[in-house]
């Protein structure tokens, strides 16, 4: 894989790349604009699809959960191919503020670096090869996904895979600010919405009964309490907490939901269990908890040796840069989980994720474009020598 790195950094188009760059962060803005909710992606689902059109992609679709689909034919049309993805949603309600600000060559918008970038960094690698006249080795399925954050639960991606199960031989996978990272794991992810609920009545007249809201707390207490282990690295957090009727009443039902996340799916498992004995000991007959799982992140990694980690490792030493190696949750879990080799890159810097102040740095983009360039190109071509017949699997 890294000769075939080196090789395609040879015959790059340096002037077309840094050209394509800046109108890369023109089109990062453009999909920046369009609110996309979780669960509410259509309009920047048809943005992009429109992009997909002008750039000459075939077999364009939108799916029922507003994933697009596009396709530049490779040296071997059909064959096993290689497949480029971003989510098009956003953590932002469809009411945020979405204007952006300049500071020079950093660029302040909500969802502007996740995962607008990664969006037009889509964009950016279909652009460079249909109008460059590039064909790859297989086939590029570019796939922009829906439900990749929150509560979506990756749904997005276990469609997008269900639909091309057999068309796709890996995955490279695009989170705007991760430029210099290389995502070769995916960790696992439980979470559950816990509520309580209980008889209520008047906080003066019926003082002394069970309270909805005190329960949760009480669970809540008890979930603070507990200590996952570092190695492997496991973590949780309540992320939301919600009940009650009124400051004077008593209440009838409260919740919180709960974020658990491990490197290792064991010491997910016992962590969850930690939960649920907490839940059971809190359990009185005058107050009884409900447990929800509202997400299931399957888990998966590449070795450090992979082609495709070294690939990725390799364009990164191309354009510059020291690369590390990390572990996640993105899209990437799902072929992971499937044993589709998979990775996670970026294309810029920035910080600031999820909130309103989220940035991107502009000067990156040439350099993390170029990476994104030579790895898709020699990814079709390892799939090719990797699978040299035709509808090979």
């Amino acid at each position: 894989m890294k000769a075939w790195i080196e090789h395609f950094d040879r015959v790059l188009d340096r002037r077309r790349c840094a050209e394509i760059a800046a109108r890369t962060v023109d089109i990062a803005i453009a999909v920046q604009q369009i609110p996309a909710p979780t669960f509410q992606e259509r309009a920047r689902a048809a943005y992009v699809a429109g992009q997909f059109a002008r750039l000459g992609l075939v077999d364009i679709q939108t799916d029922a959960l507003d994933n697009v689909y596009g396709r530049l034919k490779g040296r071997t049309p059909d064959a096993p191919g290689v497949m480029i993805a971003a989510h098009t949603d956003t953590v932002f309600s469809a009411e945020t503020n979405l204007a952006i600000r300049r500071e020079g060559g950093t660029l302040f918008g909500p969802g502007l670096g996740d995962n607008s970038a990664g969006v037009a960094g889509l964009w950016a690698l279909a652009a460079y090869m249909s109008e460059g006249g590039i064909t790859p080795h297989r086939d590029l399925w570019f796939v922009a996904t829906t439900r990749e954050e929150g509560l979506g639960d990756l749904g997005g991606m276990r469609a997008a895979f269900d639909q091309l199960k057999g068309r796709i031989a890996c995955v490279i996978n695009i989170e705007g600010l991760a430029f210099g990272h290389v995502y070769n794991a995916g960790i696992a992810v439980r979470r559950f919405h816990i509520t309580a609920s209980a008889s209520g009545g008047h906080s003066w007249l019926h003082y002394g009964r069970p309270s909805a809201v005190h329960a949760i707390l009480a669970l809540g207490a008890k979930l603070i309490e507990m200590r996952p282990p570092e190695h492997p690295r496991t973590t949780y957090n309540v992320g939301m907490i919600e009940g009650g009727e009124s400051i004077n009443s008593i209440a009838t039902r409260a919740g919180l939901w709960l974020d658990l996340r491990s490197e290792d799916s064991g010491a997910l498992s016992m962590l969850e269990d930690r939960v649920r004995t907490s839940v059971r000991a809190l359990t009185i007959s005058e107050v009884q908890y409900q447990i929800e799982v509202v997400g299931d992140r399957p888990a998966g990694a590449l070795s450090i040796d992979h082609p495709l980690v070294v690939g990725a490792m390799a364009a990164l030493e191309q354009v510059g840069i020291r690369g590390s190696l990390e572990s996640g949750s993105t899209d990437a879990n799902v072929p992971l989980s499937l044993g589709i080799p998979a990775v996670t890159i970026g294309v810029t810097r920035g910080g600031n994720a999820h909130r309103l102040d989220e940035y991107m740095e502009t000067p990156p983009t040439e350099s993390g474009l170029r990476q994104l360039f030579l790895l898709a190109q020699a990814a079709a071509a390892w799939t090719a020598e990797k699978m040299p017949q035709k509808g090979s699997a």
